[in-house]
């Protein structure tokens, strides 16, 4: 299940990708999941694409 204020959803991925996040993420000290959402991020910031960050405290805002 996903954590509260987040939405799941399936990524399918060559077994090399998924390997070479795992050992990003490891040596970054993330879970896979939190490492995916870092570079996403990034990924749409280079694009200039903004996204709100989400509060520290994990709450979802009714705006």
């Amino acid at each position: 299940m996903a954590s509260p204020g987040k939405r799941a959803f399936l990524f399918r991925t060559a077994p090399e990708l998924l390997d070479a996040v795992e050992r990003l993420a490891a040596s970054e000290f993330r879970s896979v999941n939190a490492e995916m959402e870092v570079l996403v991020r990034e990924a749409l910031a280079r694009r200039g694409i903004k996204v709100a960050k989400p509060p520290k405290d994990g709450t979802v805002s009714d705006d």
